[in-house]
């Protein structure tokens, strides 16, 4: 398969809903005949193609066909020797790859401000972090990437490790050096996983950092949805050539559903075919954008707005100059306070707020138009709220105090106690703030009176804190009797 205009997927979805076949298979609806609200909602032609898996259809958990194809396609247009498609977000994606790679007792190199599903595999795996010493930007308040000299360190006093996992990019769109990390990474044997969740575009874009398979790594979990123009909860798992493709199928087929949405599978199959077909002109146009915001809302004043000035060399590679990530507190407001005056205020809906910045997703479908628009938000906010500095936190990350594997700590004897005295007790449970959805403490590390203190502040400045088992973050699950 390498004529990327073709659709496998697609094409045979719209084969059946031409055919006049009586369905007595599921979905229920029936085509939507079954569910008139939903029908009218989704619209009829929507819904006739909502189909279960049959063999015109092939099956994701075992592909034959044109799913086998379609996942071909896609792995020529990545440059990866295989490619999967995932149902269950990039999530599932950066579990399979830590399941397939990691069992109990072994370790994982890997810096701490990763995306909470990394924590849940390792939950389920049984695998322990080796956190990577984490540097901070002090102006920024965020953590930074992977220095190489930290991960030679990690290496030195953990030469048993299995794999490194590394962000290409963060969220705020900072990237390591990659390549490096590849290198010194197989020359001691260990696997090269990458959450690659917001880098779909560094595979057709020009002028963007190294993506994974170009780096030579062995995984990478591939968000499609955000970049890439799929649907939401569609996302791919690309693998390299000393990966086993079988075995990998084995281990997404532990967890992903067996029921796959034809509509979430069509959707990878188009934006793959409209990415590399158009994906350079497409993100050319996307970074100019990108720059344009940047440069206007510098001219406002009180925002720090990043950019390539980041880069050192070190923690700071290279940049993704596609993401708009604006640090807030040079007007006296929280990154979280912005976010949600540009929504309630301004009807715009950036993607994410925390302590101390906002995000603003400029992807395939901006226009010029809706930019102007975000910066003179952003001016007036300036004009109409600005306030003084003190009282706001500054910093997001708080270098963690491991004292159990995350799979001991979430399956320990538990108690519940109140968040403000939990001070000197090892958490349960994940606190995380979501997005980004980077904890803010995990399983099996020791509460301590910073973290309680980030805690309290971004629920009282209204950030959705998740992951604890008490859904008003009110209380925190404990490992009983304490160590």
């Amino acid at each position: 398969m390498t004529d990327q205009n073709q659709t496998p997927i697609a094409t045979a979805l719209e084969l059946l809903r031409h055919a006049r076949i009586v369905p007595f298979d599921v979905p229920g609806h029936k085509r939507g005949r079954g569910n008139r609200e939903l029908t009218e909602f989704l619209g009829k032609r929507c819904l006739s193609v909502d189909l279960n898996s049959m063999k015109p259809l092939d099956n994701l958990t075992h592909p034959v066909s044109v799913i086998r194809d379609a996942e071909a396609l896609a792995a020529a247009a990545f440059g990866a020797q295989h490619a999967f498609f995932m149902v269950g977000g990039t999530t599932s994606a950066v579990q399979a790859m830590i399941l397939s790679t990691c069992r109990r007792g072994d370790k994982l190199i890997l810096p701490r401000n990763v995306h909470s599903s990394v924590i849940g595999a390792l939950i389920l795996c049984g695998a322990e972090p080796v956190y990577v010493k984490t540097r901070a930007d002090s102006r920024l308040g965020i953590a930074l990437g992977m220095a190489v000299e930290d991960l030679k360190d990690a290496i030195t006093r953990h030469p048993e490790a299995k794999a490194v996992l590394v962000n290409n990019p963060t969220y705020y769109g900072i990237c390591s050096d990659l390549r490096e990390i590849v290198r010194i990474a197989h020359r001691h044997g260990l696997r090269v996983l990458v959450d690659e969740a917001h880098g779909t575009h560094f595979y057709f874009g020009e002028g963007l950092p190294v993506s994974a398979m170009a780096a030579g790594a062995d995984m990478a979990a591939v968000s499609m949805h955000k970049s890439g123009g799929s649907l939401t909860q569609s996302s791919l798992l690309l693998t390299g050539p000393d990966v086993n493709p079988r075995h990998v199928r084995q281990v997404i087929n532990l967890t992903q559903t067996t029921s796959g949405s034809y509509l979430l599978l069509a959707s990878l199959d188009i934006a793959r075919k409209n990415l590399a077909l158009n994906g350079r002109a497409v993100f050319r146009r996307v970074k100019e954008l990108a720059e344009y915001a940047r440069r206007e809302i510098e001219q406002i004043g009180g925002y720090a707005v990043f950019s390539k000035d980041l880069v050192n060399g070190t923690t700071v590679y290279d940049f993704d100059e596609t993401k708009l990530s604006v640090n807030t507190l040079g007007i006296g407001l929280a990154g979280i306070e912005v976010y949600d005056i540009l929504r309630d205020d301004y009807e715009i809906q950036v993607e994410f707020g925390d302590i101390g910045n906002i995000l603003a997703y400029i992807s395939i479908g901006d226009t010029m138009k809706n930019v102007e628009r975000l910066v003179s938000a952003l001016s007036e906010i300036r004009r109409l709220h600005q306030r003084p500095k003190a009282g706001l936190l500054e910093t997001e990350y708080i270098p963690p105090e491991v004292v159990l594997s995350p799979q001991e700590a979430f399956y320990a004897e538990k108690a519940a106690v109140p968040i403000e005295k939990a001070g000197g007790t090892v958490s349960a449970e994940t606190v995380m703030s979501y997005p980004p959805g980077i904890p803010i403490l995990c399983p099996g590390e020791r509460v301590t009176r910073p973290i309680i203190e980030t805690i309290l502040y971004a629920r009282e400045k209204g950030c959705l804190l998740t992951g604890t088992e008490d859904l008003t973050v009110s209380y925190l699950n404990v490992v009983k009797g304490g160590l």
